[in-house]
């Protein structure tokens, strides 16, 4: 190689290693819709308010106070199944939505009710209520899962989708005055079969699965440091949902993780 052609390849270097460096892009505001029910609606955190009982201190208006956002329409409603997500929540939806998110299946399984009969009744009541639910999530919550992701996914083609499951909503050390083992551990155990199902038909779907599982853990129903509500009877609606820090701690940083 030549003198001139060492000292061009040299001047092209040095260019290059002084060369300002191109700013990164910010990122686009994002319009997104939080769909599904009184796990996406915040119900059980602090200033749950409204037939919904949403609450400023839900996932979805957490993330979106932490993000450059565009639009938001946070339709999430307690009670709701996933045929009442889909005669009156995807509406939300458009072409222009870029994300989504949702918790859903519970009520569609009786799961509250079933946790309130488990309150109430012995043992083997407990379990039976239990195991009627977890008979529904295996063979018919799938189908409409399936028919509610579909759905989603054809009035927001270009929506990042991100389906959060339930935590376990029990410990399953000593806990004085509350459930015993043997129901803490039934309940438990449909929270389970929530998240396999879940999980599957979101993937099969092509949409984001994201567990709370294990964010939760420690921090269940009878733990030192609760994340989850125990019986309210001056507000059952709070009942075995996330408090405050269930949502700020437990379910916001899943959602940033995906």
């Amino acid at each position: 190689m030549g003198k001139w052609a060492f000292g061009l390849s040299v001047t092209m270097l040095a260019a290059v290693l002084v060369a300002p460096a191109t700013p990164a892009a910010a990122a686009a505001p994002v319009d997104y819709v939080a769909l599904g029910d009184s796990y996406s609606a915040g119900t059980g955190a602090s200033g749950a308010s409204g037939s919904c009982t949403r609450s400023a201190k839900g996932y979805p208006q957490l993330w979106a106070n932490r993000h450059e956002v565009s639009s938001f329409a946070f339709v999430a409603c307690a009670g709701a199944t996933t045929q009442d997500v889909l005669a009156s929540q995807v509406s939300a939806l458009g072409t222009g939505t870029d994300l989504v998110t949702i918790t859903i299946g519970g009520n569609d399984a009786g799961f509250a009710p079933g946790a309130i009969s488990c309150v109430l009744g012995a043992d083997d009541f407990c379990l039976g209520v239990v195991e009627a639910s977890r008979a529904y999530i295996r063979t018919v919550l799938p189908f409409q899962l399936d028919a509610l992701y579909a759905e989603i996914e054809a009035r927001a083609p270009s929506a990042r989708v991100v389906v959060l499951g339930y935590p376990r909503l029990f410990e399953t050390g000593a806990c004085p005055g509350g459930l015993s083992l043997v129901k803490r551990q039934a309940l438990n155990a449909a929270a389970d079969d929530l998240a396999t199902v879940t999980r599957a038909r979101a993937q099969a779907a092509g949409l984001t699965w994201a567990d709370t599982r294990t964010a939760f853990a420690g921090h269940g129903v009878c733990a030192g440091t609760p994340w989850i509500n125990r019986v309210n009877l001056t507000n059952l609606t709070a009942t075995f949902h996330p408090n405050d820090a269930g949502y700020a701690g437990g379910y916001l940083p899943v959602l940033e993780s995906v």
